[in-house]
């Protein structure tokens, strides 16, 4: 009876004794955290107190400033909008569904938009990258250590362990390079609707080149086969002592030089295919464009006389700029927030055993909060000032794109009011060349003049026709740089609202 009470009574005293215990280690578990806490807040407390030293202040952002452009030259008309002046798919105006058709072809297959569009993905990583800097990172590591030492067994240890660190972005900085990536993502962007742009252009300006030098080939070998013509009537004239020999001489180097420029206009041709090969994303020489007629086959679209007054949200390359100006911005903030003591939260743990079985029976942890002060990092304070220059640069730049954007809109305007104006003389001298020309065939016939002064006359009428054929390109190609000029048919890009949003 007394052993059966003997160990009741230390059955009681056990549990007892193993309630105190769990309740010590509750209290001694409480006191480090509560110590570990106070760790912290008195490191943040720290770092608040050294932070009110440094000046990491930044102005609102706002647009560089820039020349002020209220209306453009020669424009009677009063401004329109943007979307009533430039539609997206603008160079279907020129009602060419061959043109079209290559457009479509360079946009699917160019190689130069393709770069661009694979710059755009790039820059849409980096952002998760940037991101990436806010977030903790984690280590894990296993080894074995085999030993032997002679006269003594054979030892083997195994070992695992994992870290957890923790750069806590109190201050924003790692926000600000977010911010600043994100800009360079929409400047990249921006700068594949620019090549877009640029690509359409020079297919449409090199295709309407292509047409014109087509035509400059027939009437060339039309003028080369007159003048031809006018050589055979020399040469019976210098048989009869009519002329001279030395007439006879300059009519012949004429035909070597109309031939020498028919030879030019070939060349010339083949090179511009080449080139419109390259723009469709096809090897220079395996596709031919057949033939054609510039007049015939592309009209000139009407270009409204108002032209929209606010250019520089509509240019790609604009918008480009400035986003890049957003990015050198934020970076800038980025390295003043770098100035300032980082606070950063560790916590390790691990197992080590001479037997795997054994790993995980113990296992040892802890945790280490710290503050890094960059108090005498001249590095620190002299990429400051490096982002400083930077931001300089890339408003200077902005400024170089805006007036760059204004001259070229001028410039389009300039070209195709003057192309326009010699377009009217250049008709009213085929027009009255062929009134000439239609008068002399009659003579001809009524044997008042001679079959020589027939062939002089059709020859000038010729080359009055290649004028306004060369005209009819111009205007064709003013109109295309206008468009380009005026931002295509892209949408207004607002990059304060793009900066209001974050």
């Amino acid at each position: 009876m007394s052993a059966l009470l003997e160990s009741a009574v230390r059955q009681r005293f056990f549990r007892k004794t193993s309630a105190l215990r769990g309740e010590s280690d509750r209290a001694l578990r409480a006191v480090k955290s509560t110590a570990a806490l106070r760790a912290v807040c008195a490191v943040v407390v720290c770092a608040v107190s050294l932070s009110a030293c440094i000046d990491v202040s930044m102005p609102d952002y706002k647009r560089p400033d820039t020349p002020a452009k209220a209306s453009w030259s020669n424009q009677k008309g009063a401004p329109v909008s943007a979307a009533a002046t430039i539609e997206p798919d603008w160079w279907k105006g020129f009602h060419d569904p061959y043109l079209d058709e290559l457009i479509a072809k360079a946009i699917a297959g160019n190689f130069d938009i393709k770069v661009l569009a694979a710059r755009i993905d790039v820059a849409r990583t980096q952002i998760g990258e940037a991101k990436a800097g806010a977030l903790p990172t984690m280590d894990l590591g296993a080894g074995a250590d085999f030993e032997k030492t002679t006269g003594q067994t054979f030892s083997k240890q195994y070992n695992l362990a994992t870290q957890v660190s923790w750069d806590i972005d109190i201050w924003g900085k790692v926000e600000k390079g977010v911010q600043a990536q994100k800009a360079e993502f929409h400047a990249s962007e921006a700068d594949w609707r620019a090549g877009y742009l640029e690509l359409v252009s020079n297919v449409s300006s090199t295709y309407f080149q292509i047409l014109q030098f087509d035509d400059q080939i027939d009437q060339q070998q039309k003028t080369l086969e007159t003048n031809r013509q006018i050589l055979t009537i020399y040469e019976g004239q210098r048989r009869s002592g009519l002329v001279p020999q030395t007439q006879v001489l300059r009519q012949q180097a004429e035909i070597n030089r109309l031939t020498n420029e028919l030879l030019e206009l070939r060349r010339s041709r083949a090179l511009a295919n080449n080139a419109l090969c390259t723009l469709t994303g096809v090897p220079a020489g395996e596709f031919q464009m057949p033939t054609g007629h510039l007049q015939q086959r592309v009209q000139l679209p009407p270009v409204p006389e108002g032209l929209p007054a606010q250019l520089l949200a509509r240019r790609p390359d604009v918008v480009a700029a400035e986003f890049r100006v957003l990015e050198a911005y934020n970076l800038v903030g980025e390295a003043k927030l770098a100035q300032l003591p980082t606070i950063n939260l560790t916590g390790h743990g691990g197992t080590a055993s001479f037997a795997l079985t054994d790993l995980l029976k113990s296992f040892t942890y802890g945790f280490m909060p710290s503050i890094n002060i960059p108090l005498l990092d001249p590095g620190v304070r002299a990429h400051v000032k490096v982002t400083q220059a930077q931001s300089t640069v890339a408003e200077q730049q902005y400024r170089v794109a805006v007036m760059g954007a204004f001259e070229e809109v001028e410039n389009a305007l300039v070209n195709l009011n003057s192309h326009k104006a010699q377009r009217v003389e250049l008709q009213q001298e085929v027009s009255r060349l062929q009134i000439v020309a239609d008068q002399i065939q009659s003579q001809l016939r009524l044997g008042v003049v001679s079959q020589l002064e027939v062939f002089e006359t059709e020859r000038t009428l010729l080359e009055a026709q290649q004028q306004l054929l060369a005209n009819h390109q111009l205007l064709l190609s003013d109109t295309v740089l206008l468009y380009k000029a005026l931002g295509g048919g892209w949408p207004n890009v607002d990059v304060q609202a793009e900066v209001k949003e974050h």
